[in-house]
């Protein structure tokens, strides 16, 4: 069995395309449990046990499938496990920053194969699926991955992505904005793209600090700031593919100009770019603090974690600073929270690693503008594995594209 990347071209009748979906059906039960017994297969596809085992051999004869052992007896043979072959299906997964970007090369079991690597590059470079495409080929090479093993490729980016179309609308020159379209010729596997936002949110709730929790709001806080929704047990993408946009909404009149182009929106007032901003307007003031001490005569290596660090030193004005920007967005998470009443918020991104010293002022302001018997019971957590859960919610969306019955 070949599973072929663009759907449409497959030319299946009869038996053959009932048992094309079926085999499909089976790689997604084998992705979701890792192993399974072939009665167990049997009764979830609804065939017979000998129909299963002979799914599973023809699986297994394409090298994607292997037996994994033995389970446990209920008084008879013990049944024979069968789970997805180790070293047989990859996909190449991106998330794309405002200045760089990242790529990982995962196989079928979610697991990291090789180190990930970072590429200088941005949702507006013209040759971003040049780069992406040079370097992810160089990756399986140095790590002896057959391309052939590949079967899709996906990118997290910043900016209003259209999922379902593979359109970013936020790239300048609109020839650019098919990110799917230019990357599925040059790759030449099937490809999906979703918001960075929208996938760490998703890698949080099947992997992470969300796992479990049904309703949920994830907050991507770096130089932007992006916002992922879990509503009802499944990612929220809204209508046209948007949701989740409260960065861009009005947040101080008559403030600072937006990178969207209009004036005042959240991510002007509690961004990483923002904080970075505010602490060099203090360092040239000559503000007393540990930051200008260090960098008033080297004021652009100003970095996020050095505020961070400082605040954790007891710095007033790094302290001052991250209060300022933690109470501005529990202000703003206030509204989110009495619209959607999720269980957790979870929240990842440089700015997290401030810890408590964004989480005080966050549940402070959602105190004083929620009503408590909304926000009473909501767990606002730290992202433990936030620089990994945008890859990893790219990759399991690939993998579910992948294993899913497209002719449902």
């Amino acid at each position: 069995m070949i599973l072929i990347n663009n759907f449409k071209d497959v030319k299946l009748t009869g038996n053959e395309l009932k048992n094309y979906r079926r085999k499909k059906k089976i790689l997604s039960l084998l992705y979701q449990n890792d192993t399974l017994s072939a009665t167990y297969i049997a009764k979830q596809i609804g065939v017979s046990l000998p129909t299963a085992i002979s799914l599973l051999k023809d699986l297994s004869s394409s090298n994607l499938v292997e037996v994994r052992g033995s389970g446990e007896s209920k008084g008879g043979r013990r049944p024979t496990l069968f789970g997805l072959k180790n070293e047989s299906i990859f996909v190449i997964s991106c998330e794309l920053g405002r200045f760089r970007g990242k790529i990982g090369i995962y196989d079928s079991h979610n697991q990291l194969v090789a180190p990930v690597t970072v590429v200088e590059t941005s949702i507006d470079d013209d040759d971003l699926v040049d780069k992406i495409y040079a370097e992810a080929r160089q990756i399986l090479v140095d790590n002896n991955i057959d391309y052939s093993s590949v079967f899709g490729v996906g990118m997290a980016m910043p900016g209003l992505v259209d999922s379902s179309i593979g359109i970013n609308f936020t790239i300048k020159k609109k020839a650019y904005q098919n990110v799917a379209e230019r990357m599925s010729m040059k790759f030449g596997k099937l490809v999906y793209i979703n918001n960075d936002a929208r996938m760490e949110a998703f890698g949080e709730f099947i992997f992470g600090a969300a796992k479990g929790h049904n309703d949920a709001v994830i907050i991507n806080w770096n130089w932007g700031l992006g916002i992922g929704l879990i509503l009802g047990g499944k990612l929220y993408n809204g209508a046209t593919g948007f949701a989740g946009e409260l960065s861009h909404t009005k947040f101080a009149e008559d403030g600072d100009l937006c990178i969207c182009g209009k004036r005042g929106c959240l991510e002007t007032v509690v961004s990483a770019s923002v904080l970075i901003k505010r602490a060099k307007e203090a360092i040239e003031k000559g503000t007393i603090s540990q930051l200008t001490n260090r960098f008033q005569y080297k004021i652009d290596e100003l970095q996020p974690d050095d505020i961070i660090e400082a605040a954790k030193l007891g710095d007033e004005l790094s302290i001052s600073l991250l209060s300022d920007v933690g109470q501005a967005l529990g202000k703003a998470l206030s509204n989110t929270i009495q619209l959607l009443n999720p269980d957790i918020i979870v929240i990842g991104g440089v700015v997290s690693r401030a810890n408590q010293y964004i989480l005080t002022p966050i549940q402070q302001a959602i105190n004083q503008h929620c009503l408590e018997q909304i926000s009473g019971n909501i767990e606002i957590v730290i992202s433990e594995n936030w620089e990994q859960s945008g890859l990893l919610g790219i990759t399991a969306k690939l993998f579910q594209k992948l294993f899913s019955d497209m002719y449902k």
